[in-house]
């Protein structure tokens, strides 16, 4: 009998299976492991979107405002966002416990 996939934990999952879905990241909080995190200095930001444009995750998201922030349970804290910004409004920064 399969299993539902909330019903599916890690020992189901065999040793180098591949994700089959994409975006099913997003059912699953991933954020809870990296080590920092990209923090944003809305001063130097111009709007751009490459942050958007480069994340792996797309864990970055537009606001109302026009502005781009990462959403934190999904971010990974890889720092290509901070990396390719053009104006260095993104900083990675360590993350507290």
């Amino acid at each position: 009998m399969t299993k539902s996939e909330s019903e599916l934990t890690s020992k189901d999952i065999e040793i180098g299976a591949i994700v089959t879905e994409p975006g099913s990241a997003r059912q699953y909080q991933t954020g809870t492991w990296r080590s920092e995190r990209p923090v944003v200095d809305f001063s130097k930001c111009i709007k751009c979107g490459l942050c958007y444009v480069f994340c792996p995750e797309g864990c970055i998201a537009e606001r109302e405002d026009g502005y781009f922030t990462a959403d934190l349970y999904y971010c990974k804290g890889c720092g290509i966002c901070a990396e390719e910004c053009p104006t260095d409004a993104i900083t990675m920064v360590e993350e507290e416990e």
